[in-house]
């Protein structure tokens, strides 16, 4: 059992494992999952714009019989009179069973944990992670391949600021004979941290430019937008935007039992024509998301509510990182990471 899901490392494949077999359960019977959250409230605190992942929370909760509340504009919040996260999570929760956060800020759903009694969920921060993403990746994989392990999976696009291909490798490192190919231009290339973990945990990766030379040796291509809200400077976002753009013609050089998934939206990135290919998964992929969000809530919501601690390790050096949780939060502990304890706690850069 885990308390909080806010980076998808804090995922066993044990834990996986009972997950997906109630997923699997939910897909066969809906109806005996109508009350499981009963009486159970969601807080939905979605600091970032959002479509999918907002729905498909909601949703998930309605259908498993709960109530949610919230907002996905902070303008009309206290955060926008100056409240803090801590004070906002510590009200929140006095409401909720569970706590939903998506914010810009990198490792903020980190933070909200310190602070709340009961289970807090990333729905993504910043460009760091979006772990149900990835649950909603593993799922669809899955379902639809009969298996995780034993894959060559492309990774396509803004790999920099992806933060669902960050978390995506996180996990899928925890199955067998996963091979990844990172397809991205030198300037969006996976960021030095992620590099280094996979180096670290014996990854097997390659780096590439193209996507077509490398089509026909993938199993599942994960394509990704240019996340023009990511980049601190215009214009490079217009010299990059469209630099990849998978097409039904390009798709003649790929296995015919191919996988197609994308975290959507999508912009110009993947043509309309390849919707009509039956390799093209992403929107069941939408649908399975909401089920895996059920499995997911349906064990988070009724956890008994605790009282809050922090972090043991904690280290007095700064963050460096602009969008890092503490430089707009400075009363939050220092945390360092779990992993080599040389990183920021919050959002997993170098404090070297």
């Amino acid at each position: 059992m885990i308390r909080n899901l806010i980076r998808i490392e804090d995922v066993t494949t044990q834990w996986w494992d009972g997950l997906y077999s109630t997923f699997c359960d939910i897909l066969e019977h809906p109806n005996d999952y109508v009350d499981a959250c009963r009486g159970k409230v969601m807080a939905s605190l979605f600091f970032e714009p959002s479509t999918r992942t907002s729905f498909s929370f909601q949703s998930a909760m309605q259908r498993l019989g709960g109530g949610v509340f919230g907002f996905t504009d902070p303008a009309t919040t206290s955060a926008s009179k100056g409240e803090t996260l801590a004070d906002t999570i510590r009200v929140v929760s006095a409401y909720s069973d569970a706590v939903v956060i998506r914010s810009k800020l990198e490792g903020a759903a980190q933070a909200a944990a310190l602070y709340s009694p009961v289970p807090v969920v990333n729905a993504g921060d910043g460009g760091h992670q979006h772990p149900t993403q990835t649950l909603t990746d593993l799922a669809t994989i899955a379902q639809l391949r009969g298996k995780i392990g034993g894959i060559t999976i492309g990774l396509c696009g803004d790999l920099k600021y992806g933060r669902t291909v960050h978390s995506l490798v996180m996990a899928l490192e925890k199955f067998d004979n996963v091979r990844f190919v990172l397809i991205t231009p030198p300037e969006l290339k996976m960021p030095d941290y992620m590099l280094d973990h996979m180096r670290r945990t014996g990854q097997n990766f390659t780096e590439v430019t193209s996507l077509e030379d490398t089509l026909p040796e993938l199993d599942v291509l994960y394509m990704t937008r240019i996340q023009r809200e990511r980049f601190p400077d215009y214009n490079d976002y217009l010299r990059l935007r469209g630099v990849y753009v998978l097409t039904k013609d390009k798709l003649r050089a790929a296995k015919s039992d191919m996988t197609i998934l994308h975290p959507l939206p999508r912009y110009d990135e993947m043509g309309y024509d390849v919707d009509d290919d039956p390799r093209a998964k992403y929107f069941d992929q939408v649908r399975y998301g909401m089920l895996i969000r059920m499995a997911l809530l349906a064990n988070l919501c009724n956890q008994k509510r605790e009282t809050p601690h922090s972090h043991p390790l904690t280290t007095n050096i700064n963050c460096t990182n602009p969008i890092c949780v503490t430089s707009a939060e400075p009363y939050l502990p220092r945390l360092l990471s779990l992993e080599g304890g040389q990183s920021c706690g919050y959002c997993d850069k170098s404090l070297i």
